[in-house]
């Protein structure tokens, strides 16, 4: 079975208290109830940059333009146990944009300190690669999940 292609775009302001990024409360689909990145999947014919676009927009109705997308690398997601939630993620931040983030069907859109992450609302892989994303570093990591496809058993970079 080969990955669904997937994108998340985080986007990065900064706040009073210091840097801040854009995250979501979950409110339907996979992942329900955790706290995850603004994207989803890549549509047939559509390009990693014009997926994630399009994502952004419909989940928070913010705008950003391709050549504001900074690429962050890639996740690629191995649930043994449910290989059809397999994902090869591509990430990307962004610093520019049009709008102000508003709650939709799928995402209620909040601001967090990057160095003060909700982990423990999120996946529990985030914090195996996220704080290096949201430090402008770029990731190309596998985390395979264990058979509760909750927790991680391996997180392996693939860069030197």
């Amino acid at each position: 079975m080969t990955a669904a292609r997937v994108t998340l775009c985080f986007l990065l302001r900064d706040g009073d208290s210091g840097p801040e990024v854009l995250l979501g409360l979950k409110r339907t689909g996979f992942g329900t109830g955790k706290i995850v990145g603004i994207g989803g999947h890549v549509e047939p014919g559509e390009s990693e940059a014009e997926a994630v676009v399009r994502e952004v927009r419909e989940e928070t109705g913010v705008t950003v333009r391709p050549e504001d997308l900074a690429d962050a690398g890639v996740v690629q997601f191995v649930f043994p146990a449910k290989p059809a939630w397999d994902m090869h993620t591509r990430l990307f931040t962004a610093r520019r944009w049009v709008g102000e983030p508003e709650e939709s069907d799928e995402i209620t859109p909040q601001w967090f300190q990057t160095g003060i992450l909700p982990v423990d609302r999120m996946w529990q892989d985030a914090d195996h690669w996220l704080p290096v994303v949201l430090e402008g570093g770029r990731v190309n990591v596998v985390v395979t999940l264990n058979s509760d496809n909750e927790t991680v058993a391996s997180s392996v970079s693939l860069l030197p």
